[in-house]
């Protein structure tokens, strides 16, 4: 089924960012990432890379998934069809 144009929207704005762009790239090599994982890999505050997860989250380039007190995040296939997309038109 064909998405609407505010669905891509959404999916757009869900990597329209360069941080997003790191935390696609960063989750690619390392899939099952914590926030506080991304965001000292990322050397960027906690609160920030939060913000941007769940942006992407709802965009559909990102799961999480719950182990014990911690939630780990790993590409979709979405999230992986984005970031081949970026670098083709880099």
């Amino acid at each position: 089924m064909q998405k609407t144009n505010r669905e891509l929207e959404r999916i757009v704005k869900g990597f329209a960012n360069h941080h997003r762009l790191d935390i696609l790239e960063l989750l690619y090599k390392k899939p099952e990432l914590s926030v506080q994982e991304i965001s000292d890999k990322l050397k960027s505050e906690f609160k920030n890379i939060s913000a941007h997860i769940n942006k992407m989250a709802i965009a559909g380039l990102l799961i999480k998934r719950s182990e014990g007190n911690m939630i780990r995040h790993k590409l979709t296939k979405r999230g992986k069809s984005i970031l081949r997309f970026v670098r083709i038109i880099e």
